[in-house]
């Protein structure tokens, strides 16, 4: 027991410090393409429209290189232990941070698509470490050790892109630029790995033989809709999923370009955001674990992060006081969806297959990340806020296909 719970803490810190690098991200995003940033990439003589593109694609690079490898990841955790792949992919990701800050410093735009195209490439790691929390976890206290996963990345969403405004704020210090902050990043990714070479112990007992198969992502789609378990849950992640990344991938350039928000602005109003998830995981989620069903909990969750989503799509930019009412509620709708989606796809995956069943779930999650990420930019060149609406429609879709394929007797 107490080795499960340092087991589990060490993951919260892997987590915790691999969301600081993601949650960096956030505020500089929107600079590097908003007209008149003094952090702007893009040639002086793209229109808006087109910075918006560029920025969609640019944040579909990730998942898409994603939804190739993660699967691959899986198979390697379940073959080699989670341990040594969750180190190596972590390494990926420091080096992808240093490529970006050399992309962003010389303005170079193809190699910040190399960039982000690494890091989705060896960004398995979340659910490598979910796996690892899987083999850990009873049946009890699943759900609770998965929402304190979800409070990593509530502290990461806190941190994380308050230290991306800061340090790439020149007026913060003289010599800060957008490149800072991927600097930092790359040094505290490294930090990780030392992190998990030390004090994380192997957590997988019994090992898979299979052959590594390098056709699985495309295979897991198919998985995803006809395995036993997979199927009655996958399908409304998708929807889920997408929905939220369309208002994450143009949500930062809607407060910087219709409500003048800096990327210091920008970065505090994600970690206010990242506060109401850490209240709603330690608040809410950690004491309904094993009161409720989880399957009972997704029943509303979705329904109540699309209605969040769409009260962002009507909040006008001269009362930009009213942006600050809605995180509360969306985080806590949104915590109880990612860590109740989580409980439940292990609860229905047989426990030798669980990296390779996190493995297809982070596949299926990241083609809907990638899909939104890549028609954003051409929606936001119409009008910035609209991808907020099409997400709200997506998550409400995911809950009616909760309530129409997820038959919770057959899992009982």
């Amino acid at each position: 027991m107490k080795d499960n719970k340092k087991i589990l803490w060490t993951l919260f810190v892997t987590v915790l410090i691999d969301m600081l690098g993601i949650g960096i991200l956030i505020p500089v995003f929107p600079s590097l393409v908003v007209p008149n940033s003094p952090l702007k990439v893009i040639p002086n003589n793209w229109t808006a429209a087109e910075g918006f593109i560029m920025l969609g694609w640019l944040s579909a690079c990730f998942p898409i290189m994603q939804f190739l490898c993660a699967p691959i990841l899986g198979q390697l955790s379940d073959r080699y232990g989670r341990r040594k792949v969750l180190a190596l992919s972590i390494m990926g990701t420091a080096s992808s941070y240093i490529l970006f800050a050399i992309g962003i410093f010389t303005k170079n735009l193809p190699l910040l698509f190399i960039s982000r195209a690494l890091d989705g490439a060896s960004g398995g790691n979340i659910s490598v470490a979910q796996a690892a929390i899987g083999d850990i976890s009873s049946p009890q206290n699943r759900a609770k050790n998965f929402g304190l996963i979800g409070m990593a990345f509530g502290v990461g969403f806190i941190i994380g892109p308050f230290i991306g405004g800061v340090l790439s704020d020149h007026t913060t210090v003289s010599w800060f630029n957008a490149a800072t902050p991927f600097c930092f990043a790359a040094f505290i990714s490294t930090i990780n790995v030392i992190l998990i070479l030390k004090y994380l112990p192997e957590t997988l007992e019994i090992k898979s033989n299979k052959r590594i198969d390098i056709t699985r992502p495309i295979a897991n789609i198919y998985k995803a809709l006809t395995s036993d378990g997979l199927k009655n849950v996958l399908p409304t992640s998708f929807f889920a999923n997408a929905g939220f990344t369309f208002y994450t991938t143009f949500w930062g350039v809607v407060l910087a370009e219709q409500f003048s928000f800096s990327q210091s602005g920008v970065g505090n109003y994600f970690a206010y955001v990242g506060i109401m998830i850490i209240l709603a995981q330690g608040l809410i989620v950690r004491r309904i674990s094993g009161k409720i069903e989880d399957y009972k909990i997704l029943r509303f969750s979705l329904f109540g992060t699309g209605i969040c989503l769409f009260t962002y799509y009507f909040i006008p930019s001269s009362l930009p006081a009213l942006i600050f009412l809605v995180p509360p509620f969306m985080a806590t709708f949104n915590s109880l969806t990612m860590a109740f989606t989580s409980t439940l796809i292990t609860r229905v995956t047989p426990d030798n297959i669980r990296g390779e069943a996190m493995g297809i779930a982070s596949s299926v999650n990241a083609l809907a990340q990638s899909i939104p990420s890549m028609l954003a930019g051409y929606i936001a060149a119409h009008h910035a806020r609209l991808p907020v609406l099409i997400g709200s429609l997506f998550l409400f879709a995911g809950g009616l296909i909760f309530w129409k394929i997820f038959k919770p007797e057959k899992f009982k």
